[in-house]
């Protein structure tokens, strides 16, 4: 068992203390999508092989998640790699198309449910695994190194649907129109997701965050059922292997919903999307909550003395109770990097 995830350690590094419940300033940082596009020298090693070959070759997946901890000196270093991995892993066919985004084989019946193999699972993500080993000896040490993992709902909506959507409408048909069958798939990723994520702590990974992207589109009942229900097996499992283990939940776009999910998922910190009044979600959530959020993605890539101010008063705001400053989405491309430097010396300026 790893050293920070045993019962009798006290976290050393700034992230995981604040995910332990402890309120620091300033507070710990790091970014969704901070690999990413927006730096040359990602740019550079995007060109040398395609989005896949990059999450699943070690020596590549790397450097890619070093990248921004070398300039910004950030917290946490997220693994680079990608939701769908998983349904990858268990057999669906995936390929990342430019200007499109992922395409998948889509999962419309039983027999193409019975042919996606978890069993498949550990062998296929090997390299992930090594990359997070590497990750743990290569990183600084106060950087907390982050596993990850797409919660079941969103990665459903991708591999029912086949690619992305903006309504993920034929998913949410078949959770109403063919439950059973959506159940079972249901079922299949959240056992395949818990055990990904244990091979990622195996492996390294000092604290997890599971991403529901698209957890905003159901009504509460469905919320309830396919995000709260799900995410808590996960949860439960993973404290059964690691009863010490940090877990970040994203329900992005669950507005008043979040707060029942960090409640009933006993999730350690909840991550808000920018339409979060992070004051009050604080008021909404028990004191030793952690939260984390959430500076929007395009005020950051507007940069200046608004955005200064912005995340300084998100900071602010959050003193006194464990925070973790993050922005409400990942970066986006086309934001200058001389502005992830300038956000990263407004936040940590307490003079």
């Amino acid at each position: 068992m790893d050293r920070e995830n045993s019962p009798s350690a006290l976290p050393s590094k700034p992230l995981l203390r604040t995910l332990h419940g402890e309120a620091q300033w300033p507070p710990p940082m790091w970014l969704m999508r901070q690999a990413g596009r927006y730096l040359p020298e990602f740019r550079a090693m995007r060109a040398k092989a395609d989005f896949l070959t990059r999450c699943m070759t070690p020596d590549i997946a790397t450097e890619l998640t070093l990248q921004p901890i070398r300039r910004y000196d950030m917290d946490g270093a997220i693994l680079f790699s990608d939701i769908l991995i998983l349904p990858w892993a268990m057999g669906q066919s995936l390929e990342f198309v430019e200007g499109k985004g992922p395409v998948l084989g889509a999962i419309r019946d039983r027999a193409a449910l019975d042919r996606l193999d978890p069993g498949r699972v550990a062998e296929a993500t090997a390299p992930v695994r090594e990359t997070l080993s590497r990750l743990r000896r290569e990183l600084p040490p106060q950087t907390t190194l982050l596993g990850f993992a797409g919660s079941p709902f969103t990665v459903a909506c991708y591999m029912v649907e086949g690619s992305g959507s903006r309504e993920f409408a034929i998913t949410r048909q078949m959770a109403l129109t063919e439950p059973a069958l959506f159940d079972a798939l249901m079922d299949k990723l959240t056992e395949a997701t818990a055990e990904m994520l244990i091979g990622q702590v195996e492996a390294g990974a000092e604290a997890v965050m599971l991403f529901d992207s698209w957890a905003g589109l159901l009504p509460p009942s469905q919320f309830r059922r396919y995000v709260i229900a799900p995410t808590r097996r996960i949860v439960e499992r993973l404290r059964e292997a690691y009863p010490t283990l940090k877990i970040i939940g994203f329900p992005r776009l669950a507005g008043i919903m979040a707060a029942e999910y960090a409640r009933e998922t006993c999730v350690d910190a909840l991550a808000c999307d920018t339409s979060v009044d992070m004051t009050q979600m604080a008021r909404m959530v028990p004191d030793d909550l952690t939260l984390q959020g959430n500076l929007d993605p395009l005020i950051l890539q507007a940069g200046g003395e608004g955005m200064i101010r912005e995340a300084q008063a998100i900071r602010d705001a959050m003193r006194g109770r464990p925070h973790i400053f993050n922005l409400g989405h990942g970066v986006v491309p086309q934001t200058p990097p001389e502005h992830v430097a300038a956000l990263v010396q407004a936040v940590r300026d307490v003079s």
